[in-house]
């Protein structure tokens, strides 16, 4: 392993992309008679850009990045199986990741019919590169890290990631999906530094736009235009692009809403200690807390029951009895807290 050309599935290598009718023509002052688009109700009549090229831009200025190494996708869900689907070889390759973290790895690599190997994290969900490692082998192409991660809400050192890339030669894909949340600054700037790194943002969390379904995936120009050669031709529709830009002019909205989120992700922290039933709160560096409580799955119920839905999250390695709560508006968090004075 080792350039990013050796890395590419043979069949993806060689794969001539499906060319779109606005592949061919870029400009917009035109009659476009080529694409059998219905001529009436503009302006949604016309297929989107395949290349997001005006979001892109926007993209590009914020992050201090080139258009050349961003990928939009349908969520990063898209991008996380576009990539299994351009390096990993069905049935020979291998994708390892930590473990317990963000379950669309695993869903994505099975679909793709690619071996999923999970390392385990420490007690206090710390990554143990001995163990991560000892997991690699040499069909290893993808390792996936959350960070911070989902359900735990710790993050990764820059120093883990550098370790990593002095011993491993595939792709090292660092999700960053809820890094707005952390006061640490994240792995976006080292991309011109290492070939085979990805790293995937959203706007689903500090942004506020789960619905619109956005997902980031910033590498190197190789490894992008791979993505680019597998995703449908119209992958983002034009609603989605157009709020995309609305939502990106409003920096200074998110920023503040982020402070709320942290401010108040810290209150709830300090009141869930006074409580009997809370056994451990983890360190997070999310929009959210994970709990280890007397019996999640009874207190679980007991909230459903009351109307208030917090995930459960006993099944996940390393989480007996723990639920994963995020962090509301000041009533949501209100009604939560009278919730569990009254268990």
């Amino acid at each position: 392993m080792g350039s990013i050309n050796s890395l590419i599935r043979n069949n993806i290598r060689n794969l001539k992309p499906y060319s779109s009718a606005r592949d061919e023509y870029e400009g917009e002052d035109a009659v476009f008679l080529d694409a059998n688009e219905n001529p009436w109700f503009p302006p949604l009549n016309r297929y989107p850009d395949p290349r997001q090229r005006a979001l892109k831009k926007v993209i590009s200025r914020m992050k201090s990045v080139r258009e050349e190494n961003i990928f939009l996708g349908n969520g990063s869900d898209e991008a996380i199986d576009i990539l299994i689907r351009g390096f990993c070889e069905p049935g020979s390759d291998n994708i390892v990741s930590i473990d317990p973290s963000y379950g669309m790895y695993e869903v994505a690599a099975a679909i793709s019919g690619v071996r999923y190997i999970k390392v385990p994290l420490g007690e206090s969900f710390e990554l143990d590169h001995s163990v991560l490692k000892k997991a690699v082998d040499a069909n290893t192409r993808i390792i996936f890290l959350c960070s911070p991660n989902n359900p735990t809400g710790n993050s990764f050192l820059q120093s883990d990631i550098n370790d990593i890339f002095r011993w491993y030669g595939g792709l090292l894909i660092i999700d960053e999906a809820y890094i707005d949340f952390s006061d640490k600054p994240g792995v976006l700037r080292e991309i011109g530094n290492f070939e085979r790194l990805v790293v995937l943002q959203t706007l689903s969390k500090a942004w506020g736009r789960a619905g619109i379904r956005l997902g980031m995936a910033f590498g190197n120009e190789g490894v992008i235009s791979v993505m680019n050669k597998i995703k449908p031709p119209y992958n983002i529709n034009s609603l989605t692009i157009q709020e995309a830009i609305a939502t990106l002019e409003n920096m200074d909205v998110k920023n503040q809403r982020v402070k709320e989120i942290v401010s108040a992700r810290k209150m709830l922290e300090q009141k869930l200690e006074k409580l009997p039933m809370v056994r451990r709160i983890y360190p997070s560096d999310a929009n959210f807390l994970l709990v280890r409580v007397d019996d999640a799955d009874k207190l679980y119920k007991y909230l459903s029951d009351n109307k208030i839905i917090v995930r459960n999250r006993s099944g996940s390695t390393g989480c007996k009895n723990c639920i994963r709560i995020t962090i509301g508006t000041d009533r949501e968090i209100d009604l939560l807290l009278e919730a569990l004075n009254n268990y």
